[in-house]
């Protein structure tokens, strides 16, 4: 089905092969216009977007990487006459009736900037790791706070906030979406497949990682907008650090200084899990757990960056 113009997409990768090439043909009679915006790749990624007939943006790479200067080179490289535009990453693919119910939504709500739907796991049986991104994307239906990198938009509202803020290396949806809401906009989840998502997460170690860029966007959304009334990840960056950090070293110097029953506080992390895992399950409370030590330890490479005065690189998990 061919949507109403002027709707146009923004694709953003780096190395992302089949993955790629997948997504980008999801997208054919689906928009008007594809602009891929390449990180880098060294896999044939531009080669093979410019065959598959997209408009291809390569950033500089003379300056940092990050998600959110891509999609502002993308946005870039719109025409004027766009009106909706569908932000997606190179990793995903765009569901075939998306983009017509997405465009109906924000025709017939002139206040909201923002709509999103669902989006899964392409192998969620994989690893465990991808299971439990599966689970991250499952969130709440109707009215909410923010988006992820799959979303449609209202071209015009998001140019109106000055676009994605570029030295943001993780969470610069969320953060975007706050500004949208701070003038006055709506973001809205649809109960409707959208994208369908390949983390090809596999190693502990890319789980890691991942996890540890959340923490360092945790404590650089909260340097940006912790203030009342947003407090924008307020309680995320304290919760990082107190069971990342603050609870074991007290525990620790405690035991070593006073007496060796201060290790009792110890306790409180399974204590934690078996609360959590009536909600979620014992496997998500464990790796829930198991993740505020990596949170903290990216909190505290956002602090190091802040007082060192140096610009946060990239934190890459694939």
């Amino acid at each position: 089905m061919t949507p109403p113009d002027p709707v146009d997409a923004v694709v953003i990768g780096r190395n992302e092969g089949a993955r790629l090439e997948a997504c980008l043909r999801s997208l054919k009679d689906q928009v008007r216009r594809v602009v891929y915006v390449d990180s880098g790749s060294t896999d044939g990624s531009v080669a093979l977007a410019r065959d598959l007939g997209a408009l291809v943006v390569e950033l500089d790479m003379s300056l940092p990487f990050t998600a959110a200067r891509a999609r502002n080179a993308g946005m870039a490289a719109l025409e004027d006459t766009t009106e909706f535009v569908q932000f997606i990453d190179g990793d995903c693919e765009l569901r075939g009736d998306w983009i017509p119910a997405a465009t109906a939504f924000l025709t017939n709500n002139p206040n909201v900037a923002v709509v999103c739907g669902r989006r899964r796991e392409r192998f969620p049986e994989a690893s465990v790791y991808n299971r439990l991104c599966d689970e991250e994307w499952d969130t709440p239906i109707g009215e909410t706070k923010a988006c992820g990198g799959d979303a449609l938009m209202r071209l015009s509202a998001v140019r109106s906030v000055g676009g994605y803020r570029d030295t943001l290396i993780a969470g610069e949806e969320p953060e975007l979406c706050l500004r949208l809401r701070q003038a006055g906009w709506g973001i809205w989840r649809l109960d409707h497949e959208m994208t369908l998502h390949d983390a090809n997460i596999t190693r502990f170690s890319q789980w890691w990682t991942r996890t540890k860029r959340a923490g360092f966007a945790f404590a650089q959304g909260a340097a940006l907008h912790g203030r009342p009334p947003d407090r924008h990840w307020v309680v995320e960056t304290r919760r990082a650090i107190f069971w990342g950090m603050v609870l074991p070293v007290v525990a620790g110097l405690a035991a070593l200084l006073v007496t060796p029953l201060a290790l009792i506080l110890l306790a409180a992390y399974p204590a934690q899990i078996l609360r959590m895992s009536r909600r979620v399950g014992m496997q998500s409370a464990l790796f829930t757990m198991i993740g505020k030590f990596a949170e903290a330890l990216g909190v505290l490479a956002f602090w190091r960056s802040g007082i060192g005065g140096k610009d946060a690189e990239l934190i890459e998990y694939k």
